[in-house]
C-alpha cells in the first residue's frame, strides 16, 4: 500500500514538473522556430515546424533594428543596474541585519509590504516626474536609476544572508581595528557572494528585459531604447503592416544574451539560492 502511495506521489510530481517544464520551454521554441516562417505562414496558422526556413528574416531584422546601437545601450544599461543593484542591495541587507538606527522597523515594514504589492505601472509617472526635477529624464542615467528602483526582495535576500553570519566575525574585526566599511567591505561581502550572484543575475534579467520604463523613457529621445524596445518596433513595417516574422526573428536574437549569461552562470545562481535558503 505504502509503496504504491509513493509511486503515485512520484508519478504526480514528474507530471507537474513535465507541464510546468512545457509551458517555460513552449513559448521559447514557438518564438524561434516562427523567426525563420513567412509573416502569412505565422498569422494563418498551420504546422508548428516552418514549411520553409527563412534565414533571411535574421538579416532583415538585424538591419532594421539597428542591433548593434541598441544592443550596446542594453548591455551597457543592464550591466550598470546589475552593478548598482548588487552594491545597493548589499549595503542595506548589511545595514538592516546589524545595524540599529531610528524607524528600522518602520522601513523593513514598508520593505515587506512592497514584496507583496504589485505595483507596477502605477509607479511610472512618479518616477518619470521625480527624475524630470532632476533633470535625469533626458539621459541614460535617469533609466537606469528608474530600473535600479527599491529592490525590496534584493534587500531582503541579503538581509536573511547577513543574520546567517555570525556576529561574532564583526566584534573581531572591530577589536582588529577595523572601521564599519572595514567590516562590511574585507568581511561581510566576501562571504556573501552566493547571494550576490543571485541579485546581479535578477537585477540583469529585469533590466535586459524590461520594456515599459524604457519605452517612456525613450519615447521622445529614441536613441535610449534598448534591445527589447527595438524589437517590438519591428512588428511595424513602413507600409503599417504587422511584420510578426521579423519581430520573433529580432527577439530570438534578444533572448540569446540572456540564456548564454545564466548558461555560465546557473551553478552560482542556484548555489545562492540554496545557501540563501538554508542561512535566512
Amino acid at each position: 500500500m505504502r509503496k504504491t502511495k509513493n509511486t503515485a506521489i512520484l508519478v504526480i510530481s514528474y507530471l507537474f514538473i513535465g507541464i510546468m517544464v512545457v509551458f517555460t520551454i513552449y513559448p521559447i521554441l514557438y518564438t524561434i522556430l516562427g523567426s525563420f516562417k513567412t509573416n502569412s505562414e505565422l498569422t494563418l496558422g498551420g504546422s508548428f515546424l516552418p514549411k520553409t526556413w527563412h534565414f533571411e528574416n535574421y538579416i532583415q531584422a538585424f538591419i532594421q533594428a539597428d542591433f548593434i546601437k541598441y544592443t550596446w545601450n542594453s548591455i551597457f544599461v543592464s550591466v550598470a543596474v546589475m552593478v548598482l543593484a548588487t552594491l545597493t542591495a548589499s549595503l542595506a541587507g548589511f545595514t538592516f541585519a546589524r545595524r540599529d538606527f531610528v524607524g528600522k522597523k518602520l522601513l523593513l515594514g514598508l520593505y515587506t509590504s512592497l514584496m507583496f504589492i504589485a505595483l507596477g505601472s502605477v509607479t511610472l509617472y512618479p518616477i518619470y516626474n521625480l527624475l524630470t526635477a532632476l533633470h535625469l529624464n533626458r539621459s541614460i542615467a535617469g533609466l537606469i536609476l528608474a530600473l535600479v528602483g527599491g529592490q525590496a526582495s534584493n534587500v531582503m535576500l541579503t538581509m536573511g544572508f547577513v543574520k546567517g553570519i555570525p556576529k561574532e566575525l564583526d566584534e573581531a574585526a572591530t577589536i582588529d581595528g577595523c572601521s564599519l566599511y572595514g567590516i562590511f567591505f574585507k568581511i561581510i561581502l566576501p562571504l556573501i557572494k552566493p547571494i550576490m550572484a543571485v541579485v546581479a543575475l535578477f537585477s540583469f534579467r529585469q533590466a535586459w528585459n524590461d520594456y515599459i520604463t524604457t519605452l517612456i523613457m525613450s519615447i521622445s529621445l529614441p536613441r535610449l531604447r534598448t534591445l527589447t524596445v527595438a524589437v517590438v518596433q519591428l512588428k511595424y513595417s513602413a507600409n503599417a503592416a504587422a511584420e510578426w516574422h521579423i519581430m520573433l526573428a529580432g527577439a530570438s536574437i534578444a533572448i540569446l544574451p540572456i540564456l548564454v549569461v545564466y548558461a555560465f552562470c546557473h551553478k552560482q545562481f542556484i548555489g545562492g539560492l540554496t545557501a540563501g535558503a538554508v542561512k535566512g
